[in-house]
């Protein structure tokens, strides 16, 4: 499957990965980098600001460190980030310190991703008639935790499929769920969750 260009990608969509973190369908390999002392973790989620990763290596909030990560078949990625926060044993967040070269490759490497339905965006907005859970790329057992949530928790009335790339059987069956079990509505639909719908 041939990933799209940044053109080819929607406006709006492109403007939401300007400020929402894209989640794998499985972690990619990252090397972190800390007082002379480097490290292969995992790369959990990421956004044009930041990352979320998983790492041996004992860091503390405000540490600097080192970042080198591919996104799939993306271009080697190198920047320096803060340390931001700690989540249980072993999981951070960094903020970038990244420049304009650094922040064009991360957006192409995102726009790839999701392109080719490996990556995912959800994200729920607010609007007339009840919140929409719009799905951006791919929709597979990778992403049923926070979709689920959305479902059950958050009370979505409609979820927006217009974007998604890649849609797996999990993805099918939680949608089925959400539309049957919690009367979400579910009309807007790309060509392949149509095609896997029918």
């Amino acid at each position: 499957m041939q990933a799209e260009s940044s053109s080819d990608i929607p406006a709006l969509a492109r403007d939401r990965r300007r400020h929402q973190r894209i989640q794998f369908d499985m972690p990619q390999p990252i090397r972190i980098g800390h007082a002379g002392k480097r490290a292969i973790g995992g790369l959990e989620n990421l956004s044009l600001g930041g990352l979320m990763c998983r790492s041996i290596l004992p860091l503390a909030v405000g540490d600097t460190v080192t970042c080198e990560f591919r996104v799939f078949e993306s271009p080697q990625i190198e920047l320096l980030g803060s340390v931001t926060s700690r989540v249980g044993e072993g999981l951070y967040g960094v903020r970038f310190q990244a420049g304009p070269m650094s922040q064009h490759l991360i957006e192409d490497s995102i726009n790839a991703a999701i392109g080719a339905g490996k990556a995912t965006i959800l994200s729920i907005h607010n609007l007339p008639g009840g919140k929409v859970m719009r799905v951006v790329g791919g929709l597979t057992a990778a992403s049923r935790n926070e979709f689920m949530h959305g479902v059950e928790r958050v009370g979505v009335s409609e979820i927006d499929l217009s974007e998604v790339t890649k849609i797996d059987e999990a993805g099918v069956s939680m949608c089925a769920q959400a539309v049957s079990r919690f009367g979400v509505r579910a009309e807007r639909r790309s060509p392949c969750v149509q095609a896997a719908w029918s």
